[in-house]
Parts: structure tokens; sequence; C-alpha cells
């Protein structure tokens, strides 16, 4: 099923896509033929600062999770055979201190959202009835509307593969920084403690890199300026909202 055939959808794409080639016409002096990926680049940077606020918010209930790790593993030690006690205890002891166990889900849904929009508008080639403009764009050559897999099975040029291997390298070098600055705090003991979990968890941060390889060439540029930005709101904001000692 196609979800952008609804009418209000189909209204938002359209919207989108004026929106993003209005901008990418008025960059092109500055720009040239990178005005659309300019683009892309301000607008991932104009939603990471909407959502600010929220990264915030975010932070202080990372610092408060951690806090009431403790006792949430009492609970799960007390209540463990009974799982709707154990459901009852958790989320009055989350009511208590007026924390959500669902803070932080809005910068990933906003997120996934913007690159599911990205990602139709560079893909499809026609918008609400007329044709789609966005791809004819490049970035040194790569182009917009292509990802990695297709530009291998289509005989992989030197200006695409390069802009590609730059994309991919930002995004494994900021996921590594990410996991070494980063650790999850884990249980010495259970479940979470053995090596098998915790490579599952390694491995976790390098999923962007995975995914940016399917997606076209502008929603893989919004997923590195997005990372980027998160690590350094991360950084800042750990300073800011430490984790109490594990």
């Amino acid at each position: 099923m196609d979800i952008f055939a609804i009418p209000p959808l189909t209204l938002l794409l359209d919207a989108a896509y004026s929106a993003l080639l209005t901008l990418s016409v008025s960059l092109q002096p500055l720009a040239g033929s990178a005005a659309a990926a300019l683009a892309v680049v301000l607008i991932t940077l104009a939603v990471r600062a909407v959502l600010i606020p929220v990264g915030v918010s975010q932070a202080r209930a990372e610092q408060l999770r951690a806090r009431l790790a403790p006792r949430l593993r009492a609970l799960q030690q007390r209540y463990g055979k009974d799982r709707e006690r154990l459901q009852r205890e958790t989320m009055a002891l989350y009511r208590d201190e007026q924390a959500s166990p669902l803070a932080g889900c809005l910068p990933l849904a906003v997120q996934a959202a913007v690159v599911g929009v990205l990602y139709t508008l560079f893909l499809r080639p026609e918008i609400a009835g007329h044709p789609n403009a966005l791809l004819a764009h490049d970035l040194l050559g790569a182009p917009l509307g292509e990802s990695l897999l297709t530009a291998v099975g289509a005989g992989l040029e030197a200006p695409t593969a390069l802009v590609w291997a730059v994309v991919l390298a930002v995004i494994m070098i900021v996921a590594d920084v990410t996991r070494r600055v980063f650790r999850p705090q884990v249980p010495t003991e259970g479940p979470l403690a053995t090596p098998g979990m915790l490579g599952v968890m390694n491995a976790l941060h390098y999923l962007t890199a995975v995914f940016a390889v399917f997606v076209p060439l502008a929603a893989a540029i919004y997923l590195v300026v997005t990372v980027t930005w998160t690590l350094a709101q991360r950084w800042v904001l750990r300073r800011r909202y430490p984790l109490p000692a594990a």
C-alpha cells in the first residue's frame, strides 16, 4: 500500500517537495549542482535545532533512568515471576519519579518521518502528478536519487564511489566514537551481561551505515548530518546531565 496516495499525505509530500525545490533553486548561485544536497543539509540542521528541547528532556530522562536502574533491578528480582505485578510496580515507580519509560521516542519518530519523506522525494519520478525535478540534482557527480546498492548494480563510477565512500566513512567514524564514548550501563550479571548480548549492543551502533546503503544519497546525507549532530549534542548534554556512577 502506498501511504502517500492518501490525499492528506499526498499534499504533505507535495508541500515538502515544493519547499525543498524552492530552497535548492535559491541556493543554486552559491552551490551550483550541489544546491539540493546543501538544501538537505540545511533542512536537517533545522529539524535538529527544533528538536533541541526534546533532546534536553531525553538527556534528563536518561539520567533519571540510570538513577532508577538499581530500584528497577530490585523490582525484577522481587516480582520477576509475576509479570503483571512487575509491570504495575514499574509503572508506579516511574509515576512517583514523574518519569516516562517512553521518554526519548519523539526524536526518533520525527527523524524517521523526515528520512521517509526524503527517501520518497528522491525515489519517485513524479510527485503529486508532476515530474520530479529533484532527481536531476547530484553531489559531485553522484545522483541524489540513487542508492549505493543501485549504483553498484548499474556500474559504480568513480565520482559516485568517492562520494559514497566519504558518506559511509563519516557514519562509521561517528558510530565508533559514539560506541566508545557513550558505553551503555549494563548489569554485572543477567542476560544483558553476556558477551554475546554485549556484542549485539555494540553492533547496533553501526546499523545506520547498513541502512544508508539502501536509501537514496539524499537520505544518506541526512543521516550523516543527523548522526554527527547527535554525537555533539549527546556530548554537551552528558556534561550537563551526567549519569550516576555504575
